[in-house]
């Protein structure tokens, strides 16, 4: 089946799901296959548990008209997604980048949504199998919608471009993220790059975040960019963004001039200078589209952070920053930072291993530390099995080789007027510690 006939049958049933446990009643299920799963194996089900057809690939599980029969399911699903996509003439907005990416989606999400009718990608669906999902749901009378895009080795950011084809991008930034996968940090610049290199060849629009490093070089190629940066004080200047930043912990608070002259305040509720970053972004956007000023502070000081994401939490008279979704090298650091700018008697640092750094992993667990020990945390607690091998007695560090253990030592101690910052890697699931 071709995808002009598999459309056809999307626009009466425009529900879809990849998944077996999630079906809701008339949707289109697609058979996906995985390393150790064939889902044209559960075509019988997905029909029984209220899916009104079911994409396979494998004739065989073809068992009667509901089942529709494609060359590739994966390859079936993208070129729907795109189909889809290319119904709407309208601003896309794709963001990528090493660190922050989920963070700025939802900033940039809720003040466009404060003044036009928005679709955004929910959670982290950011990869082969998430972007078109996401572009799936997109309902009529939508006018942006905001795309997040992951990646973990190169050419992923050229396939999800091609299947959500961007009008407007932006990289949040450049870390050391997933060497395994890339190499290097050159490797790293690249793979990210591949979206400014889809939108100079497409005549998109790049916003660019020209505080960070390696963007402004990186995003040359690009004729059509809206520069935004950090700045000390406020000075009107016609056809740039400036925004200052007032205050980074406890929480974040900004300045921005509006369009007609006065002077816009925010209060957030996210801490940290990275987090500053992200709302720099979310409010340069919102200039861009013309959301009103009023509308830009109202969405960013409504806005929760959750998920394990830049919370902030009380637990037994400390103040825990619970930042447990995600971590690499380059967003350690400026966490590790705010945790120092905390006001508090003592500064804890419970830190999970940093996943997927390749040959890199043993040195920048070790460069880590000595980061941390350097800023003069008080009590450095490190998880998991990549801490084990740096020198963590050297610098009287407490090392528990997963995330109950740390939990059970935490619950043992009088933490009162402590500074708590609890990062680590998805895989460690650091959350458990202060649960």
């Amino acid at each position: 089946m071709n995808t002009t006939a598999l459309y056809s049958i999307f626009l009466d049933h425009p529900v879809v799901s990849t998944d077996t446990r999630n079906l809701p009643a008339g949707c289109m299920f697609f058979a996906l296959k995985g390393a150790n799963f064939d889902a044209n194996t559960f075509a019988e089900q997905a029909l029984a548990n209220g899916a009104a057809y079911v994409v396979v690939d494998n004739p065989k599980y073809r068992l009667n008209d509901r089942c529709l029969l494609v060359n590739d399911v994966l390859k079936a699903l993208q070129d729907l997604a795109n189909y889809h996509r290319r119904q709407f003439d309208i601003p896309v907005i794709a963001i990528g980048g090493s660190n922050g990416k989920t963070t700025t989606k939802e900033l940039v999400s809720s003040v466009l949504s404060a003044h036009y009718p928005c679709h955004f990608t929910k959670g982290n669906f950011n990869n082969h199998i998430g972007v078109p999902l996401t572009l799936l749901a997109m309902p009529k009378g939508t006018e942006v919608a905001i795309i997040e895009m992951g990646t973990n080795q190169p050419g992923d950011i050229t396939e999800l471009c091609r299947i959500a084809q961007p009008t407007h991008g932006l990289l949040t930034n450049i870390g050391k993220e997933h060497l395994e996968g890339f190499g290097s940090l050159a490797g790293v610049k690249k793979a990210e790059g591949e979206l400014f290199d889809y939108l100079a060849k497409n005549h998109g629009c790049a916003f660019v975040n020209l505080s960070e490093k390696y963007l402004d070089a990186m995003s040359k190629k690009v004729p059509m960019r809206v520069g935004y940066y950090q700045i000390a004080a406020l000075q009107p200047e016609p056809g740039t963004i400036e925004v200052q930043m007032l205050e980074e912990m406890p929480r974040v608070r900004v300045a921005f001039l509006s369009d007609d002259g006065p002077r816009i305040e925010i209060t957030t509720q996210l801490f940290g200078s990275h987090n500053f970053q992200n709302v720099m972004t979310a409010i340069a956007l919102g200039v861009y589209f013309k959301v009103p000023a009023g509308k830009i502070r109202e969405s960013l000081e409504a806005y929760t952070p959750r998920n394990n994401r830049s919370q902030m939490l009380q637990l037994r008279g400390a103040t825990v920053l619970l930042d447990a979704y995600n971590a690499n090298p380059s967003s350690m650091r400026p966490a590790l930072q705010s945790l120092m700018g905390m006001p508090a008697k003592r500064h804890m640092a419970i830190l999970g291993d940093m996943l997927e750094l390749g040959a890199d992993s043993d040195k920048e667990h070790q460069d880590l530390l000595k980061y941390a020990a350097k800023l003069k945390v008080d009590q450095i607690v490190l998880v998991g099995k990549e801490f084990a091998k740096t020198s963590y007695t050297k610098y009287q560090a407490l090392h528990f080789p997963d995330n109950q253990a740390a939990k059970t030592w935490l619950d043992a101690q009088d933490i009162q007027d402590t500074a708590i910052l609890v990062k680590g890697s998805r895989g460690i699931r650091l959350e458990v510690v202060v649960g």
